[in-house]
């Protein structure tokens, strides 16, 4: 199930949408990352975990047929892995990984925002559920991610003192 949080009318080098020169009301579009790297859920924890490591990012959007279906995060990730005093050999873990798909994995009730959206709103739906990535939907299809580290980019983007003293 997935719930927008608004329906209006109107990883290292992620592209991201410009932050308008006015800096009161943002909006997700100037905010999010755009083209987020995405996942299907046939693909296996270990091709997650790998992908993540590799572009840096902590939050996996689930596409199945172009639509969001999940999400994957590293927390998420780490309760499926095992521990590193485990006693499996090495060749046990990778097998039991490449078994695990993402779509077993994955949580199904997925937080969303709109590009239209205020980051008022967006900011107060991860706060409130506790979520550190909202998947930026348009016409049902995924456009970008709102991350907890876009919205600090952000903060200090439209905050000058803090970028002098950052």
């Amino acid at each position: 199930m997935i719930q927008a949080l608004c329906e209006l009318d109107s990883a290292v080098s992620t592209p991201r949408a410009p932050v308008a020169a006015q800096v009161l009301p943002l909006r997700v579009r100037e905010v999010m990352s755009v083209s987020p790297v995405t996942i299907p859920p046939s693909r296996s924890v270990q091709e997650a975990h790998t992908l993540m490591q590799q572009r840096k990012i902590r939050h996996l959007p689930v596409l199945q047929d172009g639509c969001l279906v999940g999400i994957v995060s590293d927390r998420d990730l780490r309760l499926v892995l095992p521990s590193p005093a485990t006693s499996l050999a090495v060749w046990e873990l990778r097998h039991l990984l490449e078994k695990l798909t993402v779509g077993e994995m994955m949580t199904c009730f997925v937080m969303t925002t709109a590009p239209d959206c205020f980051m008022t709103e967006a900011v107060g739906r991860m706060l409130g559920y506790r979520v550190g990535a909202l998947p930026v939907v348009e016409d049902r299809r995924v456009v970008g991610i709102l991350t907890r580290t876009d919205v600090l980019r952000a903060f200090r983007r439209i905050s000058p003192a803090l970028s002098v003293t950052a």
